[in-house]
């Protein structure tokens, strides 16, 4: 028999729910589908297509697998709805920065993000870094992924969209953890391109450990 169909919040830009009964929302549907990559992603693309994106992005967070079984295609039709803060973090967390990391997604179409007009795509750019260097977003490598993160970080050095100076920030952090030498260089280098808040929170991470200690 089908799996009875389960029951969810409806999505908004600043959801109503909380992220907790959304991701077990996630974990429930992926359990329905008996963690089925090609299953998962397909109900992912559809609960996007209905304008669901926030459950879409958290179901390929509770199965990584299916991200691996998208194409790159794929992994670019589901940024089409990233329009805040908020999806953003998601989709680059879950959705590209994985696609990325694991070779689904190639480094041009990340590169050519940091190029957008749009502000949420160089943020999403940014955003895609993490999980290269986050062990708790599935990274591996013990020092991370350094000249992809930098590469990224210097194509926006100088963007000063307040969006995107905090993933400059977040990346650069994030990459602190594994590889603080390789940071330490960067900021030393581009320290007068820098905004005075990466410096400061990069700064603060290499020093205390935190972003404000």
């Amino acid at each position: 028999m089908p799996p009875k169909p389960v029951k969810y919040p409806p999505q908004s830009a600043a959801p109503p729910y909380k992220t907790s009964d959304l991701r077990a929302t996630a974990r429930a549907i992926v359990k329905s589908l008996n963690r089925d990559p090609a299953a998962v992603l397909d109900r992912a693309t559809k609960e996007h297509a209905a304008g669901e994106r926030f459950l879409a992005y958290e179901l390929l967070r509770a199965c990584p697998a299916a991200v691996l079984a998208a194409t790159s295609a794929c992994v670019q039709q589901l940024a089409t709805r990233i329009s805040d803060w908020g999806s953003v973090d998601c989709y680059g967390s879950f959705v590209s920065g994985v696609a990325w990391r694991e070779g689904v997604l190639p480094d041009s179409v990340i590169l050519r993000w940091t190029k957008s007009p749009d502000r949420w795509f160089r943020r999403a750019a940014l955003v895609s870094t993490v999980p290269l260097n986050l062990p708790a977003r599935g990274a591996t490598n013990p020092v991370g992924e350094p000249e992809k993160t930098l590469v990224v970080c210097e194509r926006l050095i100088d963007d000063r969209d307040d969006m995107v100076v905090k993933a400059v920030s977040w990346a650069l952090r994030v990459l602190a953890m594994r590889d603080p030498k390789s940071v330490r260089q960067f900021v030393k280098k581009h320290e007068p391109r820098l905004a005075p808040r990466v410096k400061r929170e990069v700064n603060n991470k290499l020093k205390t450990g935190l972003k404000n200690p």
